[in-house]
């Protein structure tokens, strides 16, 4: 097992298919894992935006909280990417489910602490 498949080990399944690992970053409080949406545009575009040419990419910050890693807080920061189309007004962004709806946790991490009650 190489480096990058250790990361991979550590993160919530399913996410390798649209992200990258950027780096990571640790210090005496918390372990951060930096990754960063694939430039890959969904292939299931609404209407409004097929046939368009793509004019600008931007990335988004999001912070999840996640396990504790080796007495650390453990933090999963998503550099989420955006789309603009030519002649649309709004962003594409892909639909990826990764917090517990209503909270900053990962679905996992959320699922594990309702499960301590």
């Amino acid at each position: 097992m190489d480096e990058h498949d250790l990361v991979w080990a550590l993160l919530p399944e399913g996410l390798e298919g649209y992200f990258d690992v950027e780096g990571y970053e640790k210090d005496d409080l918390r372990f951060r894992i930096i990754l960063v949406e694939k430039n890959v545009i969904p292939t299931n575009l609404p209407e409004e935006y097929r046939g368009k040419r793509v004019v600008n990419t931007v990335l988004n910050d999001l912070l999840l909280e996640d396990f504790p890693i080796r007495g650390r807080k453990g933090e999963i920061l998503f550099r989420r990417r955006s789309w603009k189309f030519e002649g649309v007004d709004k962003m594409l962004n892909r639909k990826i489910a990764l917090t517990f709806p209503g909270t900053r946790l990962g679905n996992e991490f959320a699922n594990f602490l309702k499960n301590l009650d």
